[in-house]
C-alpha cells in the first residue's frame, strides 16, 4: 500500500460504522500486378502475402474467390486499475453488523482486514449467526504509516440483548449515507490506482465527498496479489 492512496483521504476519516482499444487489422489495398509484357508474360514468383494480388485479366480456367473480410482483434478486458472506475450513486442503509476495529500499516492492510473478518466469522459461528451481506472494511483514520479500520459483517438481525459477541467483536450497524460506488477489479496490491482514478473523477465532476470510504469485498481471495479480487468502493457524500 503506497502513500498515493492517502493523498485524498489523509484527513482524519470519520467512523460512520461502514464505499482498448480494439486494434483492427490494417487493411492495405492490394497492389495490381504489373501489366504483362507484350513480348512474353512475366515469370511466376513466390509471395509471402496472405493471397496473391489479382491479375488484371484472369486466366479463363481460374475461378475468382472473394477474399475474406479482416477479422477485428478481440477486445482486451477492461483494466480498472489504470482507467477511471465504473461508478454510480447509491443510498447506504443501516443494517446490523458484527464488527471489530484494528490498526495496521499500509503494506499489511489486506492481511489485517482478512484476519479481522476471520475473527468475526469465528464468533458468529459460536453464536449461530448468519451473514446477511458481503464483508466490509470502513477506514476510520490514516496517517503516513498506518490505517485504523473497522471490519464488519452484516447480520439479518442483531442478537437480542447483546452488544458484543466477545471483548473484541461488537454489535453495531453499517453506515448510512448517500455515496458514490466505484469498482475495483484486480489485485488488492493495485487498488491505489483505482483510488487515484476515482479521486480524479470526483474532482472533475465537482462532487463534494467526505473523507470516508468503505470497501465491500464481493468475493473471497487469499492473497493481495490475486487478480480475481472484486471490490466495490463507496465514497460517502456530503
Amino acid at each position: 500500500m503506497t502513500a498515493s492512496r492517502i493523498a485524498k483521504f489523509l484527513p482524519a476519516l470519520l467512523a460512520l460504522g461502514f464505499l482498448a482499444t480494439a486494434s483492427a487489422f490494417a487493411q492495405t489495398a492490394p497492389t495490381p500486378s504489373p501489366t504483362p509484357s507484350v513480348a512474353a508474360p512475366p515469370a511466376p514468383t513466390m509471395t509471402l502475402k496472405p493471397a496473391p494480388p489479382a491479375s488484371p485479366t484472369p486466366a479463363p480456367s481460374s475461378t475468382a474467390t472473394p477474399s475474406a473480410a479482416p477479422t477485428p482483434s478481440p477486445q482486451p478486458p477492461p483494466d480498472h486499475s489504470s482507467a477511471a472506475p465504473a461508478s454510480n450513486a447509491v443510498d447506504l442503509v443501516a443494517r446490523p453488523a458484527a464488527y471489530t476495529e484494528g490498526k495496521t500499516s499500509h503494506e499489511e492492510v489486506f492481511a489485517a482486514i482478512q484476519n479481522s473478518l476471520a475473527a468475526i466469522r469465528a464468533e458468529m459461528d459460536k453464536a449461530n449467526l448468519k451473514p446477511a451481506g458481503r464483508p466490509l472494511a470502513v477506514f476510520l483514520e490514516a496517517d503516513d504509516e498506518n490505517f485504523r479500520y473497522r471490519a464488519e459483517i452484516p447480520l439479518d438481525a442483531a442478537p437480542a440483548g447483546q452488544t458484543q459477541l466477545s471483548p473484541n467483536v461488537k454489535i453495531g450497524q453499517t453506515p448510512v449515507a448517500k455515496a458514490m460506488r466505484f469498482e475495483h477489479r484486480g489485485a488488492y496490491d493495485d487498488i491505489d490506482a483505482t483510488y487515484e482514478a476515482l479521486t480524479a473523477y470526483l474532482d472533475e465532476k465537482g462532487i463534494d465527498a467526505q473523507d470516508v470510504f468503505v470497501e465491500e469485498y464481493l468475493n473471497d481471495v487469499k492473497t493481495s496479489d490475486d487478480p480475481n479480487l472484486q471490490v466495490d468502493i463507496y465514497v460517502l457524500l456530503k
